[in-house]
């Protein structure tokens, strides 16, 4: 797999010097280093005051004081928090289906340009990270994608986080995907479906987890949980979009 991961880098950089660079939402024309004209980059949905706490769950309407959102008002996190600052619609979405499901590989520039986005968040801007530890994929469905979007996603935070990526956990069950789920089934589906690697330890360690898209937490959630068994000190979430 770092096979691959380093051959698609390679291809991405030679593409580029061969053909100038175009907007991946309209095509229009941009410069050198440039993955999204402004206009583009525009319409990304933002998270803004008032979202939930908790898990960055967005408030349309008047309230002042911080809430927590229905989706985690009745459940206890292993993570500390989960923090995004875009919405999983349109451009932002689009984006993350080309980039996961069609290997449009390049297209983890702009949507890493966007998690970083998250890094400002008062619920982790004060965090000294040990390391960023991405969502594993089953073996099974990362030989078929050719790549695990979270790893790919996490390595370009490793300056900007001031952390390693760190890749100590592991899928052990290959679940059905999650969309056709409600929220009491996603949390089943996963139970026991991660652990971690072999001679890996997060001892004491601040963790920065990253995934996607956050929809209702189960899955971080179920990593953070293994994590802090582990002796993770602290887990906080950065997602790319809020489903």
């Amino acid at each position: 797999m770092a096979i691959t991961h380093t051959f698609r880098q390679a291809a991405d950089a030679f593409l580029t010097l061969l053909y100038p660079p175009h907007c991946a939402a309209c095509g229009a024309n941009l410069e050198r280093g440039q993955h999204l004209c402004a206009a583009c980059a525009g319409e990304a949905e933002r998270i803004e005051q008032p979202f939930c706490k908790t898990c960055s769950q967005p408030f349309y309407g008047a309230i002042e004081q911080e809430f927590t959102c229905s989706n985690c008002s009745d459940r206890s996190f292993h993570f500390e928090c989960a923090v995004t600052r875009h919405r999983s619609r349109g451009i932002v979405r689009d984006l993350l289906i080309r980039f996961k499901y069609h290997g449009e590989f390049y297209l983890r520039h702009p949507l890493g340009t966007w998690l970083a986005e998250g890094l400002a968040d008062p619920r982790i801007a004060g965090e000294k990270f040990d390391c960023i530890v991405p969502v594993p994929l089953h073996p099974t469905r990362e030989r078929d994608r050719h790549f695990n979007q979270a790893r790919s996603l996490a390595k370009t935070l490793e300056h900007s986080a001031g952390a390693p990526v760190f890749d100590c956990l592991k899928r052990v069950r290959k679940t059905p995907t999650q969309t056709r789920f409600d929220r009491k089934a996603r949390m089943e589906n996963l139970r026991n479906a991660f652990q971690m690697r072999n001679n890996r330890s997060v001892q004491g360690k601040a963790v920065l987890l990253v995934d996607d898209v956050f929809t209702t937490g189960s899955t971080v959630d179920e990593c953070a949980r293994v994590l802090k068994k582990s002796g993770a000190r602290s887990v906080r979430v950065l997602t790319v979009a809020r489903g």
